[in-house]
């Protein structure tokens, strides 16, 4: 995730950009303020969130929460909103500002529309934020290689009619415990983090073994066609279990577990060591 302030008409607005979804996040109080003027924007959006679950909208279903950088300095948990999210939530709020905003929306999408034609940028875009967070080349190709696979994956899973954020996340749990033999959680808590991507703080083995359970589990999606949700989640188990193969048969050759305490707090040893720890070897 990647933090930024855009600016319209002099107004702050919080914004994440998360590369893995290829989308930007906007802070919906940020929204709220530039378009109402409300002296009060957190209890504006309060009531107007209130409002909006009383009626059945969609817009507070796909509402999530992320740290943002509040006014006294503190990462704080913030409710956000992707471009989509936040038209809607512009049809919700009657304001003369409406329409500029949505062309200032735009023109902040614009670079993400860019990319959709030529993928390259997407790449660029995606190289130059992990060069400056500090990771070192070897690792940035690879795990830009895992990005376009969680991509083709997500859009299979799509096409099969999975679009919910936690259904992704349910079937992304049962193939990393089925190749890791760990959920995303008890994954994150051997790497000690807490809301970071996992991904952004895997060694170069675990993204290898990781996308190559995407990578099957996208190709046995193709073949078999799942109709269904829990077809989904056993050929997201089977993908998995190809890469617990593989990860089984390096273990047995290194004589060590590839499932790694290192996080991104040591960015050098990501790219050329995995842990000495065989607590989790199976």
């Amino acid at each position: 995730m990647e933090n930024k302030i855009k600016v319209f008409e002099n107004k702050q607005v919080r914004t994440v950009w998360d590369i893995d979804a290829e989308e930007w996040y906007f802070s919906v109080v940020d929204v709220v303020a530039v378009l109402t003027d409300s002296e009060n924007p957190q209890t504006y959006w309060r009531v107007l969130k209130k409002r909006l679950k009383d009626e059945g909208n969609e817009t507070v279903t796909n509402c999530n929460a992320l740290k943002m950088e509040a006014p006294d300095g503190k990462m704080r948990m913030t409710d956000v909103l992707d471009t989509k999210g936040v038209l809607r939530l512009v049809q919700s709020i009657p304001s003369p500002k409406a329409e500029p905003f949505k062309v200032w929306l735009a023109e902040v999408g614009n670079d993400r529309l860019n990319e959709i034609a030529d993928p390259e940028k997407a790449i660029l875009r995606g190289a130059d934020y992990y060069r400056a967070k500090g990771y070192t080349e070897g690792w940035i190709n690879q795990r830009l290689q895992t990005i376009e696979m969680r991509k083709e994956l997500t859009d299979e899973w799509k096409a099969r009619g999975i679009e919910k954020d936690k259904d992704y996340a349910i079937l992304t749990n049962e193939m990393t415990k089925a190749w890791s033999g760990l959920t995303v959680q008890e994954y994150k808590q051997v790497k000690g983090l807490k809301k970071e991507n996992l991904r952004d703080n895997m060694t170069n083995i675990e993204l290898v073994l990781n996308m190559l359970a995407e990578v099957t589990t996208t190709a046995l999606s193709r073949q078999e066609k799942p109709e269904t949700f829990n077809e989904s989640k056993k050929i997201a188990r089977e993908g998995g279990a190809t890469a617990k193969e593989a990860r089984m048969a390096v273990e047995k050759r290194l004589n060590k577990s590839v499932i790694s305490s290192l996080n991104a707090s040591d960015k050098l040893a990501l790219e050329i060591q995995a842990s000495k720890s065989d607590d989790n070897k199976e």
